[in-house]
């Protein structure tokens, strides 16, 4: 008996305050959602720390956690500050996928792929820029420089990790847009958040089988993944706020 809380019991109190974070956006319920949306990260957190996850990864969670507690407030100046926590994870999770995906050999491929984020990227800053308030253009365009780069270079590690980066940008993308005064989806403070907890779930799902395949004492990666290994923006607050 090591005193430790099992993974198992860890990633079952994250998909229940996941669930219950989500039940509470579409019940319009702020205290629930205040309530269930700061345990979310540490939660994934003490689950990849159990799981002897690497610790980088747990900073980029907890940096996350940041990001959400940040967002639960209604100022501009705390929706900068959780910019930058998310902006921080994204760095983190930049060194991650280099470590853990510099086997990977970026081809014609490769090539293609790196045009299709950048167009991206260019067309979605240059369509949202007359909308943001002025002070908010040039820390959107550079978190969305940032964030591409880290949904680009997921997908080093295959496509559980690609689809994390993508599921990423699309959150924070429907967050600009609501920063942006665009007509929104129904429910976009619970499309941005489902989709960010999917993202940050396969992420970290992806990085540690990929610490466990390097020092082979976790589980295998999943076939999709060993064959994915050659490649297949920006920011209403994360449901927020």
């Amino acid at each position: 008996m090591t005193g430790r809380p099992a993974p198992r019991l860890l990633l079952g109190a994250f998909a229940l305050a996941a669930l219950g974070d989500l039940v509470a956006l579409l019940a319009d319920s702020d205290p629930g959602h205040a309530v269930c949306k700061p345990l979310l990260m540490p939660l994934l957190a003490a689950y990849v720390a159990v799981r002897r996850g690497p610790r980088l990864l747990i900073v980029a969670l907890l940096f996350g956690w940041g990001g959400d507690t940040l967002l639960l407030f209604d100022a501009e100046p705390a929706f900068l500050a959780g910019m930058g926590s998310f902006a921080a994870g994204h760095v983190c999770y930049l060194v991650l996928f280099k470590r853990y995906g510099e086997g990977t050999r970026y081809r014609a491929r490769g090539a293609a792929l790196v045009a299709a984020y950048a167009l991206a990227l260019v067309v979605t800053v240059a369509l949202l820029w007359p909308d943001l308030p002025a002070g908010m253009r040039g820390p959107v365009a550079g978190y969305s420089v940032l964030l591409t780069a880290m949904a680009f270079r997921a997908t080093a590690l295959g496509f559980t990790a690609a689809a994390g980066g993508a599921l990423f940008l699309l959150s924070d993308t429907l967050i600009a847009t609501g920063v942006a005064e665009w007509p929104q989806p129904p429910r976009p403070d619970f499309a941005i958040m489902l989709t960010y907890l999917a993202a940050q779930y396969l992420l970290a799902g992806a990085l540690l089988r990929a610490s466990h395949q390097r020092i082979g004492t976790g589980t295998a990666v999943s076939s999709a993944d060993r064959t994915t290994t050659t490649p297949s923006a920006a920011t209403s607050p994360r449901a927020g706020a």
